[in-house]
């Protein structure tokens, strides 16, 4: 059984990309959807649930795949008060189940759950990705948030780098830095900080300080608390939690990462040993950290994986990364394809990501999710799940 097309939509005035865009894309069966408008910890009400319904079945789509449920950072922390915000995330179970909600994907990242230093990076062809330089990162994390003991986070070489591009970095650049990687992800996120917000970095420290004293054990057990007060109900209604792994997927800002590599992944799937609590298997997040093969990572998690997002990275020396094209890269793709149908046929899949091209740029697209370039990226992996099952057919006949 293929793997199942979804396209993901943020739904109505929130995306430039219709439904009846998405109507016209061949092969698109499932539109993975959220509220986007709710803050974590707020409980999805059936009216709000319906309406979204609606929109997506009048084109003749399934909905069962939800990305995401956000998690409350009271929950993340451990402070008293994750019980009730527990107790609405099981009502947003409950409520997504009645409309044929299968899989939630979430993450449990502190504060910031991807980063990127430039949204448009160019190619040679005109085209461009997401791209994370890690010397300019640096210079956010050390110049821009003077983030208290970060120079302990880098290299001499790192540090070195880092005060030679401040020698030279424009205010226009700074700036441009503290929109990508604040004011893009948290808007586009979880909506901690939107745009148009004064003073971005004052109110980001505040978020990076909820999280002081937390490491990784701590955000671990607040984890397994979390997934083991929820299980029960994902068990009554046959839903599926798959946590995303960490992007990138190594530590940051002296925040804990606890979904990187395979021992977390690992821990995380056999501290609450249930198999609705799964993973998302992201192949662009898992690829962006050297210390991961994501086709190793396939074969162990295959069967515990209910969702795939089909992208894939290109390391570059110095630690940096950029979001290549779908048939490249360490996200190693084809071959994911042929792990996941083999040993977990039929699974939910999406095109994570796509290059700017054509006009995309001007259209006012979420980050990464752009139309032509995802249309392309599409094009490139169904050729590909092709060729996967036209493999398993002809192995059939043997």
């Amino acid at each position: 059984m293929p793997m199942k097309m979804g396209w993901r939509w943020y739904g109505e005035g929130n995306d430039p990309v219709t439904l009846s865009d998405i109507k016209q894309i061949p092969g698109v069966t499932s539109i993975v959807w959220a509220l986007h408008n709710k803050m974590p910890g707020e409980i999805w009400e059936i009216d709000e649930i319906q309406k979204v319904a609606d929109q997506i079945h009048a084109y003749g789509f399934d909905m069962d795949v939800v990305e995401s449920v956000n998690v409350h950072d009271d929950i993340k922390i451990g402070l008293p008060t994750r019980d009730k915000y527990i107790e609405n995330y099981k009502q947003c179970i409950r409520n997504l189940s009645k409309f044929g909600v299968k899989v939630i994907c979430y993450n449990f990242m502190p504060v910031i759950d991807w980063i990127r230093t430039d949204l448009q990076h160019p190619w040679e062809d005109g085209t461009s990705s997401l791209y994370f330089d890690r010397i300019r990162f640096a210079y956010f994390d050390l110049k821009i948030l003077e983030r208290e003991n970060a120079e302990a986070d880098y290299s001499p070489e790192e540090l070195d780098k880092v005060a030679e591009l401040d020698k030279v970095i424009t205010e226009f650049e700074k700036a441009e830095l503290v929109d990508t990687i604040i004011v893009k992800t948290q808007g586009f996120v979880n909506g901690n900080i939107k745009e148009g917000d004064k003073e971005p970095v004052t109110l980001f420290k505040r978020l990076l300080a909820l999280y002081k004293g937390i490491d990784r054990e701590a955000l671990r057990e607040n984890m397994r608390y979390f997934l083991s007060a929820i299980m029960p109900v994902c068990e009554e209604y046959g839903v599926n939690m798959c946590v995303h792994p960490d992007d990138p997927p190594f530590q940051v800002l002296g925040l804990p990462r606890i979904v990187t590599d395979e021992a977390d992944i690992a821990w995380i799937l056999s501290a609450v040993d249930n198999p609705h609590n799964g993973l998302t298997f992201c192949a662009g997040s898992l690829s962006a950290g050297e210390q991961n093969d994501t086709r190793e990572l396939a074969r162990k998690f295959a069967r515990r994986t209910h969702f795939v997002h089909l992208r894939s990275t290109k390391a570059i020396p110095g630690g940096n990364f950029i979001e290549s094209s779908h048939l490249e890269g360490r996200g190693h793709l084809i071959d994911l394809i042929r792990i996941f149908e083999k040993e977990n046929p039929g699974l939910p899949m999406r095109i994570d990501h796509g290059r700017m091209m054509l006009g995309d740029e001007d259209k006012g697209y979420n980050p990464g999710y752009s139309f032509y370039g995802r249309m392309l990226a599409l094009a490139q992996v169904e050729g590909m799940m092709t060729v996967v099952d036209d493999e398993i057919k002809r192995q059939m006949k043997l």
